[in-house]
C-alpha cells in the first residue's frame, strides 16, 4: 500500500538474502507505486526485484493473482510488507521440501512475534492450535506467511479476487486439497510478523462474514454449505455478543447470500473425509 517503507525494504531485503536458491521478487503496489523514488536505492535497485503498479487497490487476492502472473517461479512465497524472514535459509529448505515430496502443494510458515511472544492462535491454521512449535498436515493456510507449488495454485484456480480481504486463502487450500494435494504446517519455516489484531480493520466483520458465505457457496456439497454456515452463526454469537460486532457481521452474512459467489466447484465427499480425518471437517 505504500505506506510502510521501512518495514517494505526490510522485508524485500530478507527476500533478496536467501542463500542457494534462485529468488525473484515481485513487489505489488495495491493501487499505488510501491517504491516510488526510491526506485534506486538498495534493496530496491536489485537487478532480482521487479516493481508491479496496479492502477486501482485490487484486495489482497487480486495483488496477489497479479504478483502469481509477473512471476516466473515452480514455487511462489507471499510476504506482507511488514513481515520477513529472519534465516537465510528458509528458501533452501523449501526447496527440498516441495523437491522431495511432489503432492505437497502449500507450506504453511510459523509466524512468529518479534518482541519475543508466543503468537497468536489465530496464525496455527489447525483446531488444536496451542502448541505452534508442532507441524502438521492441515486444511487451510496463513496467505502471508507460505509457500504454494505453482502447479497447485494453478490447479486450485488461484486466489478468489471477489473475497477481496479474509478467507480467500481457505477457497484456494480446498480446491488444493481436492486437486489431491496436501497442505503442511511447518514450525521450522519461520516468518515474522508483529502481533496484531485483524479486527483493526473496520470491514474486518461484514467481510468475514460475507465471504464466509461465499466460501461455502462456492466450495462445499450444500449440505455440509449449510451444516458449516449454521455453526460459524452460532460460534459468532458465542464469541462476539456485542452489537457493534454482530451487526456489521450479520449484515456480510446476508450480502453473502443476496450477491454472486463465483463459480460454484464443490470439493468431493472424498476430500471433506480426508479433511474430517486431518481433524478439521469442513463444517467448522
Amino acid at each position: 500500500m505504500g505506506n510502510r517503507p521501512v518495514e517494505l525494504a526490510r522485508s524485500v531485503q530478507s527476500a533478496l538474502d536467501q542463500e542457494h536458491v534462485d529468488v525473484e521478487v515481485v513487489l505489488v503496489g495495491n493501487g499505488v507505486d510501491p517504491v516510488g523514488d526510491r526506485a534506486g536505492e538498495a534493496p530496491f535497485d536489485d537487478p532480482r526485484v521487479k516493481t508491479l503498479s496496479l492502477p486501482r487497490n485490487l484486495g489482497i487476492p487480486g495483488g496477489r493473482n497479479r504478483g502469481v502472473e509477473a512471476s516466473s517461479g515452480d514455487v511462489i512465497l507471499f510476504l506482507d510488507d511488514d513481515g520477513w524472514y529472519r534465516s537465510p535459509r528458509l528458501g533452501a529448505h523449501l526447496r527440498d521440501r516441495f523437491s522431495a515430496d511432489p503432492t505437497l502443494g502449500i507450506v504453511s510458515f510459523r509466524v512468529r512475534d518479534p518482541e519475543g511472544g508466543r503468537g497468536e492462535r489465530r496464525h496455527v491454521p489447525r483446531l488444536r492450535a496451542g502448541d505452534p512449535e508442532r507441524s502438521s498436515e492441515v486444511t487451510t493456510f496463513l496467505g502471508g506467511a507460505c509457500a504454494v507449488r505453482r502447479a497447485a495454485f494453478d490447479a486450485g484456480g488461484g486466489l478468489p479476487e471477489d473475497f477481496f480481504y479474509a478467507h480467500e486463502e481457505t477457497d484456494l487450500a480446498w480446491q488444493v486439497l481436492n486437486a489431491g494435494y496436501h497442505i503442511v504446517y511447518d514450525a521450522s519455516a519461520v516468518m515474522f510478523h508483529p502481533a496484531v489484531l485483524p479486527t483493526r480493520h473496520e470491514m474486518f466483520y461484514r467481510y468475514n462474514a460475507r465471504n464466509r458465505v461465499w466460501l461455502a457457496r462456492r466450495n462445499l456439497p450444500w449440505l455440509l454449505a449449510l451444516t458449516y454456515l449454521g455453526v460459524w452463526m452460532g460460534m459468532t454469537v458465542l464469541r462476539e455478543r456485542k452489537p457493534s460486532a454482530l451487526k456489521p457481521w450479520f449484515k456480510g452474512f446476508a450480502e453473502g447470500w443476496r450477491k454472486p459467489a463465483g463459480p460454484r466447484r464443490p470439493i468431493s465427499w472424498k476430500t471433506a473425509w480426508r479433511m474430517t480425518r486431518m481433524g478439521r471437517p469442513p463444517i467448522i
